[in-house]
C-alpha cells in the first residue's frame, strides 16, 4: 500500500477508535500500533501527528499519545459585516479597482472530485513527475554544508548561472534573480513595471493567472490576438499606439491556451516594435522543458536575442517537476534588474536555501536529462491519444491546433455552447474541465475548452476521459443547430 495512503487509512481507524478511551485517557503504545495494524513506525508517526493537527490527540514528548479533552465552548462569532464598507471604500479612489478574481486560477489548481478524471489539471501527474530523483536531491541538499545558512538575496551563485546557460544569448547570472515559481516571478515583474491604473497588453487568449495578477496590482489588460504563429505584429503595434501601454507580457513558446509558436519572422518584429514604444516584453517561458518527442530543435528565448534590455524573462522548474518544486528565475539587463530586485525582496526576501539547493542537486544528476527524455516521449504519447480519442468521439469539435510542446489542447466549441453548462455536464459525466472564457481579458470570439492531458493517470483514462466529454457534449448540446464543421490541422 502506499505510504500516504496507509497513513490516511491508519488515522481513520484510530479516529474511530478514540471513544473506547476517556478524556486525556493513554492511547497504546507506538509499538503497540506497529504491530496491530501491521505498518511501519514512520505511517504510525505521521498517523497521530493528522489526528494531533486536528485536535483530537495530545502527543507528550516520551509518555504517548493522549485523547484530547473536550475543547472549552468557543466564543460567539464576532460581526465582520463593516468590512464590506471598509474595503469598497479602500477601492473607491482608485482608477482602476484592485481586484482578486482566483477563480481562473483555481479550476486547475484544485483536485477533483474522486472518480472524476481531471483534464482540467495545470501539473504533471504524480507518475510523470521526478518523485525518486527529486526526494533524492533533497536528501542531499539537505546534507550540504550551510544548506539551512541565509542564502544570497538574489540566489545561489550556481543555481542563477545554470538558469543563465539555458536562457543563452550572452545573458550572465549577474543577470538573473531566483524566484518562487513563475506566478511569483510575474508578479514581481508586473509591479516593477507598471504603475497602478497603467495599460498592460496581454496575449488574446492567454493564462488566467496572469489576467488575475494584472487586476490585482490595478492595471488593465489589453487584449491583442493570438494566432497558430503567436502574436500577430501588426496588432501589436497597433494596441501600444492606441493604449499607450508601456509592457506587453507573451508567452513565445507554447503559449497557454492555444500551443502557438511564436514565428521566426515575428520574433524580431515583436522586440522591434516594443522597443520603438518604448515599452518592456515580459516573456513567460514556461513550458520549454515540456517539448514532445516530434518538436524538433526549439527557438531560442527572446531573452538571447535582446542585447537592449527590453525583455524581461521568467523561466521555472516547476512544470517540469512538481507544483510544490517552486523555484524559478527572473532575468533583465539594465537598471530594471536593480527594481525587480528590490520588489523581491522586501516581497519575499529570499528563496529557502534548502529549496534552491535541491534544484542544483536535481539539474546536475544525471536523473534530469532521463526524466526529461521519458517526460517528452510521453507527453508525445499522450497528446496523440487525446487527438485520436477527439476525432473518434467529437468529430464536431474544432482543433486548429496540434502543439508540439505544452501539456493540453485548446478546443473549439459550437457556436452558441454554454461553458458553463457544458463543465457542469463534464462533472456529471465524471470529467473535469476547464472552461474558455478566463483566457479572454475582453469579451471571447468564441466558446472554447481547454483540455490537459499530463494530469491523469496515462492514455486510457485520456480516452474514457474523452468518451466521458461525448456524454457531456450529448447534454450540453441539445438543441444547438448549426455547429460549425470541425476544423482539423492538416496531417503533421
Amino acid at each position: 500500500m502506499h505510504q500516504r495512503s496507509s497513513v490516511s487509512d491508519l488515522a481513520e481507524q484510530l479516529r474511530r477508535d478514540l471513544d473506547r478511551y476517556s478524556p486525556g485517557g493513554k492511547l497504546p503504545s507506538s509499538r503497540a500500533l506497529v504491530e496491530r495494524f501491521h505498518v511501519s513506525p514512520v505511517t504510525v508517526s505521521r498517523a497521530l501527528a493528522q489526528l494531533a493537527a486536528e485536535g483530537l490527540v495530545v502527543t507528550r514528548p516520551g509518555a504517548g499519545a493522549f485523547r484530547a479533552r473536550p475543547r472549552a465552548q468557543q466564543t460567539p462569532a464576532g460581526d465582520t459585516s463593516w468590512q464590506e464598507v471598509a474595503l469598497s471604500a479602500d477601492g473607491a479612489a482608485e482608477l482602476v479597482p484592485r481586484t482578486v478574481d482566483a477563480s481562473g486560477v483555481t479550476v486547475s489548481l484544485a483536485a477533483p472530485p474522486p472518480g472524476v478524471l481531471e483534464f482540467n489539471g495545470g501539473y504533471l501527474h504524480p507518475s510523470l513527475q521526478p518523485e525518486r530523483a527529486m526526494a533524492a536531491a533533497l536528501a542531499r541538499a539537505g546534507r550540504r554544508p550551510g544548506a539551512w545558512e541565509r542564502p544570497p538575496l538574489e540566489g545561489l551563485p550556481e543555481l542563477r548561472e545554470w538558469f543563465a546557460r539555458g536562457i543563452g544569448g550572452g545573458v550572465t547570472a549577474a543577470e538573473v534573480l531566483i524566484a518562487a515559481g513563475g506566478q511569483s516571478a510575474l508578479a514581481t515583474a508586473l509591479r516593477a513595471l507598471a504603475p497602478p491604473g497603467a495599460p498592460v497588453l496581454v496575449e488574446s487568449p492567454t493564462y488566467p493567472g496572469m489576467l488575475a495578477l494584472a487586476r490585482a496590482a490595478g492595471l488593465r489588460p489589453v487584449p491583442v490576438p493570438v494566432d497558430p504563429d503567436g502574436v500577430r505584429p501588426e496588432l501589436l503595434a497597433d494596441a501600444f499606439r492606441a493604449s499607450g501601454a508601456r509592457v506587453f507580457v507573451c508567452q513565445p513558446l507554447f503559449q497557454n491556451p492555444t500551443g502557438a509558436v511564436l514565428a521566426p519572422d515575428r520574433r524580431a518584429e515583436v522586440l522591434r516594435i516594443a522597443r520603438e514604444a518604448g515599452a518592456f516584453v515580459i516573456e513567460d517561458d514556461f513550458v520549454r522543458r515540456l517539448v514532445h518527442a516530434d518538436a524538433g530543435p526549439l527557438p531560442r528565448p527572446l531573452a538571447a536575442d535582446d542585447p537592449d534590455g527590453v525583455v524581461v524573462h521568467v523561466g521555472s522548474l516547476t512544470k517540469a517537476t512538481s507544483p510544490s518544486f517552486r523555484v524559478s528565475a527572473l532575468a533583465a539587463r539594465g537598471p530594471v534588474l536593480e527594481r525587480l530586485r528590490a520588489i523581491q525582496v522586501v516581497d519575499s526576501f529570499f528563496v529557502p536555501r534548502p529549496l534552491q539547493e535541491a534544484a542544483l542537486e536535481l539539474v546536475g544528476s544525471p536523473a534530469w536529462p532521463r526524466h526529461l527524455r521519458a517526460l517528452s516521449a510521453e507527453l508525445k504519447d499522450r497528446r496523440d491519444a487525446m487527438t485520436a480519442a477527439l476525432a473518434l468521439h467529437l468529430p464536431e469539435l474544432a482543433l486548429p491546433h496540434v502543439p508540439s510542446g505544452g501539456y493540453h489542447l485548446w478546443l473549439r466549441l459550437p457556436d452558441r455552447t454554454d461553458e458553463s453548462a457544458l463543465t457542469a455536464a463534464g462533472l456529471r459525466a465524471g470529467v473535469a474541465l476547464t472552461p474558455g472564457r478566463p483566457y479572454f481579458s475582453a469579451e471571447p470570439p468564441a466558446a472554447h475548452l481547454r483540455l490537459s492531458f499530463a494530469a491523469v493517470a496515462g492514455t486510457g483514462e485520456i480516452t474514457e476521459g474523452v468518451r466521458r466529454l461525448r456524454t457531456a457534449c450529448d447534454e450540453a448540446f441539445q438543441g444547438l443547430r448549426g455547429a460549425p464543421k470541425a476544423v482539423r490541422p492538416a496531417p503533421r
